[in-house]
Formats: C-alpha cells, sequence, structure tokens
C-alpha cells in the first residue's frame, strides 16, 4: 500500500451497484479509505461527519442529481474547495463542459478504466493539496500521524487500541464538529452493526485516560444533549 495514499479519504456517490463496487474495489486497492452512497440524500451525512478529501459524483442520480448537488457544494464554504471528479455515461463535448462549468474539477466518462481513473484521483489530488491529504494532524504538542496510525504528545508515543485511535482520527479531522452517539456508532463501527450507545461512552472514557496522562483529555468535549467534540483550541 502506497502510505502516501493511506489518510485519503474519497467518498463515491453511485446508485449503480456494480460500478459502485467497481470504484470501492479500484480505489481501496490503492489505499484510499472509501466509502460509497448511493443518492445525494445519504451522501449529505456521510459528507459532513466523515470529511472525505475527494468525491466521486455520478451526474445521474435518483432524487437530486449529482450535477445539481455539485453546484451546491460549490455556494458552501465548507465544501467550496472539494475537489470533484464528475462521473457519467454523458460523454459529449457540451456536457462534459457543462459539469466542469457547474464546478466539477474534473469529468470521467463511462464506460471507464480503473487505471484511468487512479490516475486522474491522483492527480486531482496532487493539484488540491500539494501531494495527498495532510499525513498529520496536530493539536498543540499532540501529533496524530494519520499513515502509521500512531500518537505522539510531543515526543512521546501514545498507545491507543484501534477504536480508540479511529475516534480520535474522526474528531481532530473534524474539529468542533458535534457527533451524536448515533453518528459515531455509524462511523466507527458501522451501520450493520448492534452496538448500545453506551459502548460509545465506554471508548470515549478510555480515550479520555490514554489522553490525559499526556495532558490532553480535554480536547474531547461532551456537549450536553448532543454528544461529543473535538475543540479546535490549540490547532494548528
Amino acid at each position: 500500500m502506497d502510505e502516501d495514499k493511506a489518510s485519503s479519504r474519497i467518498l463515491v456517490v453511485e446508485d449503480e451497484e456494480g460500478i459502485q463496487e467497481l470504484l470501492r474495489v479500484t480505489l481501496q486497492r490503492q489505499g484510499f479509505e472509501v466509502r460509497c452512497e448511493g443518492s445525494v440524500e445519504s451522501a449529505e451525512a456521510v459528507l459532513l461527519t466523515w470529511g472525505p478529501q475527494l468525491l466521486v459524483l455520478d451526474w445521474m442520480l435518483p432524487g437530486e442529481n449529482g450535477l445539481v448537488w455539485c453546484r451546491t457544494l460549490r455556494r458552501r464554504e465548507e465544501t467550496r474547495k472539494l475537489p470533484i471528479i464528475l462521473l457519467t455515461a454523458r460523454g459529449e463535448e457540451g456536457d462534459r463542459v457543462h459539469g466542469l462549468e457547474s464546478g466539477a474539477d474534473d469529468y470521467l466518462a463511462k464506460p471507464f478504466s480503473p487505471r484511468e481513473l487512479v490516475a486522474r484521483v491522483n492527480a486531482l489530488l496532487r493539484r488540491s493539496y500539494g501531494g495527498t491529504a495532510a499525513s498529520r494532524v496536530r493539536v498543540g504538542d499532540l501529533q496524530v500521524d494519520l499513515r502509521a496510525h500512531r500518537v505522539y504528545a510531543g515526543e512521546v508515543q501514545i498507545h491507543l487500541g484501534p477504536t480508540e485511535f479511529r475516534l480520535l482520527r474522526l474528531f481532530v479531522t473534524n474539529p468542533e464538529r458535534v457527533f451524536s452517539r448515533d453518528m459515531l456508532l455509524d462511523q466507527i463501527w458501522g451501520r450493520q452493526s448492534f452496538i448500545e450507545e453506551r459502548t460509545v461512552d465506554v471508548h470515549i472514557r478510555r480515550l479520555r485516560r490514554e489522553l490525559d496522562q499526556h495532558g490532553y483529555a480535554h480536547i474531547i468535549e461532551t456537549v450536553r444533549g448532543e454528544g461529543y467534540r473535538c475543540s479546535a483550541l490549540g490547532l494548528q
């Protein structure tokens, strides 16, 4: 696996199951983290909670189509710079121009070559981030290495369990965003899990306990009646 890709999250919005699976397998084999959704409505929640670095968006979708959503994303401050590849069967020059004028950064017509897809994804990530997504996030002297799955307080490594690391990664890559227990269950354990909400609290306590040994328990805040968030105080 290419370590430069290990922290790059890609959201795929495609309603055809066969193409969706092809996209998932192709991108995962290249080391990307991939989430797939079949509609704009279901993709909205993932976009807000998961924080992808790139969006592969089908033009024709049930409900709101991809082109309309692309325009909407470009009007929002938080998604204005999100890299977007538009994927569609409409391959005429006029359609390509229309898609790019609507805010897409690149355009890939079906049927597409998996190799071309990967090349375009890598090129767009390089243009957008000067490489791929950042490999480390810092909160003061606390460093979260997203590639190596390691956490350091200064030069001292903090040893977290895999679930606690995933929680911390989600929080520090989405500072000030409040996550309900339901949202955390979905993001960390998956939609098909049968985990109780109190399990979230148990792992949050474990995460805080480990961070507290180095003076960082305070960055994971409880939002009464809502859930948890990472305080952006000290983020660099």
